[in-house]
């Protein structure tokens, strides 16, 4: 097993910053990889695995975000989330 460590830094574009919607869609998205991801912002940690940790991270518009994957599919898994919260969740807001 590979213990492969990824990191991206990402800016929280959606104007509602990361609520509820967005937090089920991050923790969805990282589901679907082997890999632990931690999301950083500002001094405070989240598990991505974890809807109420990514809601209490309070990450609101414009936050800058690291995000830090470990494991097989670490650096998978942070594309994918860092393409997410690039787009700001477009799907949840319709455009």
């Amino acid at each position: 097993m590979t213990d492969e460590v990824c990191t991206a830094q990402v800016t929280v574009v959606n104007p509602l910053g990361i609520h509820a919607r967005p937090s089920h869609a991050i923790v969805s998205t990282v589901a679907a990889y082997d890999a632990q991801v931690t999301l950083h912002c500002n001094g405070r940690s989240a598990d991505a695995r974890s809807i109420l940790s990514v809601m209490t991270l309070g990450a609101v518009h414009g936050a800058q975000l690291e995000l830090e994957a470990r494991g097989p599919q670490a650096a998978e898994a942070v594309a994918a989330l860092a393409a997410l919260i690039r787009s700001g969740f477009e799907e949840l807001y319709g455009k």
